[in-house]
């Protein structure tokens, strides 16, 4: 079914229709968002103070905290290729228990790489925190396609676009929770009604988010069970026949060879870079450039995004369900490009910060989402986790490419001590996200052009 047809028959099911048919959709579907709110939480827990935590806690340079960082993000999305398959031969539940005991044992060996500094201790402390790098990211990467196989696998195929805002919007409300919850365990500041913080450090939400991801995997194996997974399937028959496929006759059923889908993904890149910069520098630029209070509270800031995610998205795609992927990516990447240059001043500003991440959160609400939509759709039955990897390629070239120049961005522009220069920092970030939507508009008649999906075989 082509993206035209598949318009049409959505066109058919009333906005009303959809919203009853997503609230009533199977357990196994709850089960999957439970699962994603709950790593929601941990893993963005760990990701906004991972670069704090490797720099200050572990001892890494900038540079060395960049290439690190940026080795787990982009590590994520290259395991979200072969994580795909994954959940593909193995079904989305066993795929789900699989990722969890890799999160849970890698986020364990993260709590013991913060190693006293005056035993001579550090290329340990290191070492440690790369292995449980290697390990969080194999997890996470067949999580992610796992559970956007989810979503497709237990819900009524007519309500595809709300139920991938669903598992896009759940996931950001987990990382909400966290960012209220991180300031209070990590800080001993006074917050609403005069409480003081615990002051347990960022070790303390690494523990905090590592004992969450064992109570959700004890969860998971307890209440998904065979029985559950079977009587939700929606797919099972075309599950089964693909399960039978070897990885080289997966490998030639997916759209490697249409160019117009690969530019189609690959043009995101740049504007993906300032995804990246959302844990890659904005937690040292505000701690750098803004008084303590600020940064005492930065986890604050950066919830905006994810609140407003949580908001929208499933609202603007209940609102534009009817309008083509293409037009929203294009207004969403022109968005978030443009109102990066918000922060070009030399004077930093609380409020253009924050003016920022409200407007770059509309842009990402806009498309995000829609975007897995169209490529679940375009993938057979069966073969979903394959096909989410494969659209997660340009992302992990993005977050992998940036860390390799984020942290000597912040060394030479931003210095802990000496001169810095922030706003030239993000003009030249802005300029190099303003390349996607551009290269959408000006190949806007060659992607239209011809058939709206690639032509690849259909089971």
């Amino acid at each position: 079914m082509n993206e035209n047809e598949q318009t049409q028959q959505k066109a058919k099911t009333s906005l009303w229709q959809e919203l009853k048919i997503i609230f009533s959709s199977s357990r196994a579907f709850w089960l999957v968002n439970m699962v994603n709110f709950g790593e929601g939480i941990a893993y963005f827990g760990i990701l906004t103070l991972i670069t704090l935590f490797l720099g200050r806690n572990v001892g890494m340079s900038d540079a060395m905290t960049g290439v690190s960082v940026s080795t787990f993000t982009g590590l994520v999305t290259l395991c979200m290729f072969g994580g795909g398959f994954v959940s593909d031969k193995y079904g989305v539940r066993k795929a789900l228990t699989i990722a969890l005991v890799l999160l849970f044992a890698g986020r364990v060996l993260l709590g013991f790489a913060e190693v006293p500094a005056d035993l001579g201790l550090r290329p340990l402390g290191y070492v440690m925190s790369w292995v449980s790098i290697v390990l969080m990211a194999v997890g996470s990467g067949i999580l992610q396609p796992a559970l956007y196989a989810g979503a497709k696998e237990y819900t009524n195929p007519k309500v595809s676009a709300i139920a991938f805002s669903f598992i896009y919007a759940i996931m950001n409300l987990g990382i909400v929770c966290e960012n209220f919850i991180s300031p209070f365990i990590r800080t001993d500041e006074p917050f609403i009604g005069g409480i003081h913080g615990l002051g347990w450090g960022i070790m303390g939400v690494f523990l905090t988010c590592t004992a969450l991801t064992g109570v959700l995997l004890l969860a998971h194996i307890t209440l998904f069970t065979k029985k559950v997974e079977k009587e939700c399937r929606t797919v099972a028959a075309a599950e089964e026949e693909n399960q039978n496929k070897t990885w080289k006759q997966r490998l030639s059923e997916m759209p490697f060879r249409d160019m117009r889908f690969m530019w189609f993904i690959f043009i995101l890149l740049p504007v993906q870079t300032l995804f990246a910069h959302q844990f890659l520098t904005i937690p040292e630029y505000i701690f750098r450039v803004f008084p303590a209070e600020v940064a005492a509270k930065f986890e604050w800031i950066n919830g905006i995004n994810p609140f407003i995610i949580v908001i929208f998205v499933p609202l603007i795609a209940m609102l534009t369900r009817k309008v083509s992927v293409f037009k929203m990516l294009l207004v969403g990447t022109s968005i978030s490009a443009a109102t990066t240059f918000l922060l070009i001043g030399q004077q930093p500003s609380l409020t253009l910060l924050i003016i920022y991440v409200v407007v770059f959160s509309f842009g990402e609400a806009s498309w995000s989402s829609r975007f897995y939509e169209y490529v679940a759709d375009l993938a057979p039955a069966g073969q979903v986790g394959a096909y989410m990897g494969l659209a997660g390629l340009p992302w992990f070239m993005a977050k992998f490419t940036t860390g390799l120049y984020s942290g000597s961005m912040l060394a030479h522009f931003i210095p802990k001590e000496g001169v810095q220069n922030p706003g030239e920092m993000w003009l030249i970030y802005a300029v190099i996200a303003c390349i996607s939507p551009i290269g959408l508009l000006l190949t806007r008649k060659w992607i239209e052009g011809g058939k709206q999906t690639p032509s690849v075989p259909k089971n």
